[in-house]
């Protein structure tokens, strides 16, 4: 297994070069480095003689509890795995690779049309994906099962068609109120001052530099070698402060749930996340619950004061705390506040679904997204670099990805609840510049488990009970009746 996971985790290593630092003409050669690096690790997984292993393994008497766990994740794995032929692996690492070179020329040259083919070859290849894997209802299912498992249609159907009414209560209630005023983030602010400043926000956050770094990509994202190496990378616009911030402190969540894996697990299920929606809960906690609080900006404003001095220039920390947190509806997903963001992430589940059944041809796409972001969110669409270009995610081949971040959402505020019943104290020592107590709660109830339970489990032990999306309601309708005074 840690063979397998080194063969694995170099791939990993060439994508974030590819992300990051390589060269326009080294495209090419690079997918076919990766291609057959997980080709190779699909065989070397798929044998027929580590299947035995795992069967006689599973047989013997004497396991403790994390060594038979891990032998289950492995056999449940290795049975998914069985069911992908090395050659169609290899394919689709082919198609990811020209996906994902595609979709940057796209964005470029802002025109869909780039990216068109290349998207559609991915998309026939996960259909044919789910068909290999097999599925019940819908052949979506069998997808959104590789980032959280047990996920289905039914389950986030009936998830956001509770969540929908009671947002749009919320929203309505704010759009009767005069909007915030987040003028003083849309000033210059130069690069290398975001840069040094994003650099402290996750060393405040844990981040360990020994065991990571940060660099610049096209799209932000997290990647790890092991628990002992993961990288984050973050994008800079000068003319908005916020992006790379909330960039820095997202990436920060997923990279300290990677960094506080168990090492001594590595290479075996157990040194794995536990699902897409827990990771995201990470990523959205820090950075919603936390990254967005009043307490965080009560220590950390003056910092941002002395990057900036001229732009904060007569900005109390109240009107900065109202302007980060100002909802209004959004062309750009990662941009989104917390509100709204959960619209962006129906409209590409919609869309993912309507592909995977065959409804929805990929030429159609920028029609529906620029139809769905008027009817959703009542914005035009200007151009397809702003709509459906924006993410990574489908040039990279994760259909199935986007629910997660909206139930990560929920995950976030139901352990940030949990935190705080369990820490009455807890915001009282951000303000103060500590969140040791966040850290520690996060590395005993999360990182350390691995993959040992389902998220399902994972939230019932942490929290007392399965996914409930009240408190983030709860949560978001204290938060912002106090920002635009609804009450």
């Amino acid at each position: 297994m840690q063979k397998i996971a080194d063969l694995k985790y170099a791939s990993a290593v060439l994508q974030w070069d590819q992300e990051t630092y390589l060269p326009p003409k080294g495209g090419d050669m690079r997918g076919r480095q990766i291609a057959t690096l997980g080709e190779t690790a699909h065989e070397m997984f798929t044998s027929e003689k580590f299947g035995g292993l795992l069967q006689a393994l599973l047989s013997r008497e004497g396991l403790t509890d994390h060594q038979k766990r891990n032998v289950e994740l492995s056999l449940y794995d290795y049975t998914k795995n069985k069911k992908l032929p090395a050659a169609f692996v290899r394919k689709m690492s082919e198609a990811v690779n020209k996906s994902f070179h595609a979709w940057i020329l796209a964005r470029k040259e802002n025109s869909f049309s780039l990216f068109q083919q290349p998207l559609d070859d991915i998309i026939q290849l996960k259909k044919q994906e789910a068909d290999l894997l097999g599925y019940e209802i819908h052949p979506y299912n069998a997808l959104m099962n590789d980032y959280d498992r047990g996920l289905t249609i039914d389950t986030v159907d009936a998830l956001f068609t509770g969540l929908k009414p009671q947002l749009l209560t919320l929203l309505d209630k704010i759009k009767s109120k005069p909007p915030v005023d987040d003028s003083f983030l849309h000033q210059h602010f130069d690069k290398d001052k975001q840069w040094a400043m994003g650099m402290e926000v996750l060393k405040k956050m844990h981040f360990d530099f020994e065991a990571g770094r940060q660099d610049i990509s096209e799209h932000p994202f997290t990647t790890n070698f092991s628990s002992q190496d993961v990288r984050v990378t973050t994008r800079i616009d000068e003319n908005d402060f916020a992006n790379m911030l909330w960039s820095c402190i997202h990436e920060g969540g997923h990279a300290l749930y990677e960094q506080g894996l168990p090492i001594e697990e590595y290479g075996l299920p157990l040194s794995e996340y536990c699902s897409l929606s827990i990771h995201e809960s990470q990523s959205r906690l820090w950075e919603n619950c936390v990254g967005r609080g009043l307490p965080f900006w009560e220590n950390n404003f003056q910092m941002a004061k002395t990057f900036f001095p001229q732009q904060f220039n007569g900005i109390t920390v109240q009107q900065f705390y109202k302007g980060i947190n100002k909802v209004q509806p959004s062309l750009i997903r990662t941009e989104a506040d917390e509100l709204t963001y959960h619209f962006h992430v129906m409209i590409r589940y919609e869309i993912e679904k309507q592909l995977i059944e065959g409804s929805l041809k990929a030429k159609d796409i920028p029609a529906i997204w620029n139809e769905s972001y008027k009817k959703y969110l009542g914005l035009t669409v200007p151009d397809d670099k702003k709509g459906c270009l924006q993410d990574v995610h489908w040039s990279h081949g994760s259909f199935g990805y986007f629910a997660t971040y909206s139930i990560g959402s929920l995950y976030a505020a139901q352990l940030y609840a949990a935190i705080l019943e369990q820490n009455p104290s807890v915001e009282e020592e951000i303000a103060k510049g500590k969140t040791e107590t966040i850290f520690a709660w996060l590395q005993q109830h999360i990182y350390k488990s691995g993959r040992y339970s389902t998220s399902e489990v994972l939230c019932s032990n942490a929290t007392g009970e399965p996914l409930n999306s009240h408190f983030f309601i709860d949560y978001a309708t204290k938060k912002y009746s106090s920002i635009y005074e609804t009450n």
